[in-house]
């Protein structure tokens, strides 16, 4: 599929079929009850995002009013977080090319009318590390840019089932969600009155620390 972005992003079309991304929901949501899906503030306002989210791994991605931030457990529950699904991190074997394993999965949960601003993802010590992003559920239309906020973007849909990488200077670019496209997939609806109105589960795997060498 031919996209315009910055070099070092590649998109995989339909890299997980139908059963994979089922099995793959399953999976995340059967560990909800040990993370359960919080709602993230901006540093500061304390103003709410309009996804909530969820991590799994070592590490998960907290914001709040203290900052952006990586810890060991849930904020709310004070709990470790559960593992990476076994497939996630084949996933990032074989697309990645990276030697070391991603230390967190952020996952987040779009309802119908989410979106997600333009940022870039810089929190991280290991910046040199790819990041990998599945999207299941409704379809969404993502935007990057350049390294700065005022550079010109470019807009694709992300179904479900897509893998999106991005690696070399595509790291550094802004990006985001502007919609979601309502009812473009069935997938989320048989789980739960959370997910009646459908949405969208966005996994997203990061290397925080430097590895070792």
């Amino acid at each position: 599929m031919a996209i315009e972005g910055p070099e070092g992003l590649k998109l995989y079309p339909g890299r997980l079929s139908p059963e994979a991304q089922r099995a793959l929901v399953a999976e995340i949501l059967a560990a909800s009850d040990r993370a359960p899906f919080f709602t993230p503030r901006m540093p500061k306002s304390g103003k709410p995002f309009s996804v909530t989210m969820s991590n799994r791994g070592p590490l998960g991605w907290v914001a709040d009013r203290d900052g952006y931030r990586y810890q060991p457990t849930h904020p709310e529950t004070g709990e470790p977080w559960p593992p990476i699904p076994a497939s996630l991190l084949d996933l990032w074997d074989a697309l990645t090319g990276y030697a070391a394993p991603p230390e967190a999965c952020l996952v987040n949960y779009y309802r119908p009318g989410a979106k997600m601003g333009l940022h870039r993802d810089e929190d991280e010590a290991a910046m040199d590390a790819p990041i990998l992003s599945v999207s299941l559920g409704d379809t969404a239309l993502f935007r990057i840019g350049g390294p700065s906020r005022k550079d010109p973007t470019s807009s694709f849909r992300l179904a479900s089932g897509d893998v999106l990488v991005l690696a070399g200077p595509s790291r550094a670019c802004f990006h985001g969600i502007d919609r979601l496209y309502g009812g473009s997939s069935g997938l989320l609806t048989p789980y739960g009155a959370l997910f009646a109105e459908g949405g969208r589960i966005n996994l997203t795997l990061r290397r925080v620390t430097v590895p070792a060498r």
